[in-house]
């Protein structure tokens, strides 16, 4: 059985813009009190895991443990069959260190030039850990096809380029609330809803 979330106020275990402000809207209806892991002075632990999982589950566990209270942490990014899964677990560093993801959108166009297959998909884990070192983990992926030139600039990352199966536009062009309602990210946070906030 799942452990339950009873506490007033979570740490979210990241220092990416983006991810805080839509981690922030999911947990808004929940009464939730939101601090950062960037506002408590947290360092960003190295990222050393070999899967999504590894890595929201050691984010979380760091925040956790160095804030005293429960920690939301989330690894994303993006999968490219045709790239062998790539840019994968390492989505952020292909932006570089200056987190350009014009440039990485350009290194991932670039790396499918010849071939036919563009399909992608996002996958988002999600982990919930506690300061006794207990965590939740939950994943969720949503599954589209890759656009050149990017369209948009709304969301963060690789929305731009990835157009949502079913839809006719990027996650860049498509307001919020829609890209909430299906995103990788809202598929992991219903699971984790329903096992940790759900009475």
């Amino acid at each position: 059985m799942s452990r339950k979330f009873s506490s007033d106020s979570l740490v979210i275990a990241s220092h990416n813009p983006g991810k805080v402000r839509e981690i922030a809207e999911l947990v808004a209806p929940f009464g939730v009190r939101v601090a950062t892991a960037g506002d408590l002075g947290l360092p960003e632990p190295e990222e050393t895991g070999d899967s999504f999982r590894a890595n929201a589950e050691l984010k979380a566990l760091a925040a956790a443990q160095g804030a005293g209270q429960p920690a939301l942490a989330d690894d994303s990014g993006l999968v490219v069959p045709a790239l062998d899964g790539a840019p994968g677990i390492y989505s952020a560093r292909w932006a570089g260190p200056d987190k350009d993801f014009t440039l990485a959108m350009q290194r991932v166009e670039q790396e499918l030039a010849g071939k036919t297959d563009r399909r992608a998909h996002f996958t988002c884990a999600l982990s919930l850990a506690w300061p006794d070192g207990h965590m939740e983990t939950f994943e969720g992926q949503v599954h589209g096809l890759l656009v050149w030139p990017p369209q948009g600039d709304r969301g963060f990352g690789y929305d731009p380029v990835f157009q949502a199966e079913g839809h006719l536009i990027t996650f860049g062009e498509m307001d919020p609330a829609a890209k909430h309602a299906i995103s990788h990210r809202a598929a992991a946070f219903r699971q984790l809803i329903d096992a940790c906030f759900s009475t």
